[in-house]
C-alpha cells in the first residue's frame, strides 16, 4: 500500500488547503470551520512553506483556528522539518484555540513516506499544551523524547520505520488523557529498529490510564508484538486493538488467541495479514461469536518465494 490521498479531515473538521499567493482570498471558509492545510511543493517550490504560513497568519483569523495540517515543505526528501517546527513554535501565541496538529501530510507523488525528513517534534507539544490531537508522517530523523502532556487525546505516528528512540520516548511519556495511540513501527530497512521491549511502557498502560484504542501496526515484527500484547495489562481496558498492516503469521495470531480473552473488544483489526484459512476461521469463531468486529481482509499482503524456498513477506507501508 502507498499513501495516495491527503488527510480529508482532522479533529472532525474537513480539510481545506490554504490557497496559493495568486488565488483570491474573498471566499475562504470560517477560521474555525475547517482543518487548514498549509503546504508548499517538495520539488521546485515557488513559495517556501514558511512564506505560505506567514501569509496564512495574515489572511486568516488564527485565534479561531482549531486544526492545522502541515503539508509539504521544500525538499522534504533531504531537508528536515526544523524550520517548520520553529515557525509554528514562534507563532504559538497566535493560535490559542488550536487543538489538533499534523506534520507531514504528503502523498507518494510528493515524497515517499520513508523519504520524509522530520526533526524533534517535542517543542510543538510544549508550545501547545492544549493540543488534543497530534500526528506526524515520516520517520527519518524523527525525534520525540518522553513528554508530559495533560491534554493530548490522540497520538499518531505514521512511518515506514519508527526509530527505537521514538518508541521508547512514547513509552516513557506521561499522557493521562490519551485515548487513542497509533504507531506504525515499520521495518529496519527504513529505520524501524525497535524491539518489543521498547513497548513495555505502552503495554503496561501505567502512564496511559484512559487509553481505549491501541494500534501497534505496520510492523515487520508483528508476530512478536502480538505475543507481547497477548499478556499486556493494557489490553483489558481497550475497546479497539489494531495489529494490522504488518507481517502477522499464524504464530502471532495463535499466541494472541492463547493469551488473555479478547471478547471484551469492540473491534480487532488484523487486515493485511499472512494467516492461513484455519487460523482465520478460528479467530472468527472465537471473537465474532462474542460480538467483536474483526477485520481479516488480507488486502495487499503479497509474498514472494525464491527458488530455494525462502519466503519474503512485507509490511503494508515501507518505502
Amino acid at each position: 500500500m502507498t499513501i495516495g490521498d491527503h488527510l480529508d479531515s482532522l479533529y472532525r473538521l474537513p480539510a481545506y488547503t490554504f490557497p496559493g499567493p495568486d488565488a483570491a482570498k474573498d471566499d475562504l471558509p470560517e477560521a474555525d470551520g475547517c482543518a487548514w492545510r498549509v503546504t508548499s511543493d517538495v520539488y521546485d517550490a515557488g513559495e517556501e512553506w514558511e512564506a505560505a504560513f506567514a501569509r496564512f497568519c495574515e489572511d486568516v483569523d488564527t485565534t479561531r483556528v482549531r486544526a492545522l495540517i502541515v503539508g509539504a515543505w521544500s525538499e522534504a526528501y533531504d531537508s528536515a522539518s526544523t524550520s517548520v517546527v520553529d515557525a509554528l513554535v514562534a507563532a504559538k501565541d497566535r493560535f490559542p484555540a488550536l487543538r489538533a496538529l499534523f506534520i507531514g501530510d504528503m502523498v507518494m507523488e510528493e515524497c515517499e513516506i520513508s523519504w520524509i525528513h522530520q526533526t524533534d517534534l517535542s517543542p510543538l507539544l510544549t508550545a501547545f499544551p492544549r493540543l488534543e490531537e497530534f500526528g506526524a508522517r515520516g520517520g527519518t530523523d524523527l525525534v520525540l523524547p518522553a513528554v508530559n502532556h495533560s491534554s493530548l487525546r490522540r497520538l499518531t505516528l505514521e512511518t515506514g520505520g519508527l526509530p527505537a528512540e521514538v518508541v521508547r520516548g512514547v513509552s516513557a511519556s506521561d499522557l493521562p488523557a490519551l485515548e487513542h495511540l497509533d504507531l506504525w513501527l515499520g521495518t529496519p530497512d527504513y529505520g524501524g529498529d525497535s524491539e518489543v521491549a521498547d513497548l513495555e511502557g505502552i503495554l503496561s498502560g501505567a502512564r496511559l490510564p484512559r487509553l481505549r484504542e491501541l494500534a501497534l501496526r505496520n510492523s515487520e515484527m508483528q508476530d512478536a508484538v502480538a505475543a507481547a500484547v497477548a499478556a499486556a495489562p493494557v489490553v483489558a481496558r481497550l475497546e479497539v486493538l489494531d495489529l494490522s498492516m504488518g507481517v502477522l503469521t499464524d504464530d502471532g495470531a495463535t499466541a494472541l488467541l492463547a493469551g488473555q480473552p479478547l471478547t471484551h473488544l469492540k473491534k480487532l483489526d488484523l487486515h493485511h495479514h499472512y494467516l492461513t484459512e484455519p487460523v482465520v476461521e478460528r479467530i472468527r469463531q472465537t471473537l465474532e461469536a462474542a460480538g467483536v468486529e474483526v477485520d481479516l481482509d488480507r488486502a495487499d499482503a503479497d509474498e514472494d518465494e525464491e527458488d530455494d524456498g525462502t519466503v519474503w513477506r512485507y509490511v503494508s507501508v515501507g518505502e
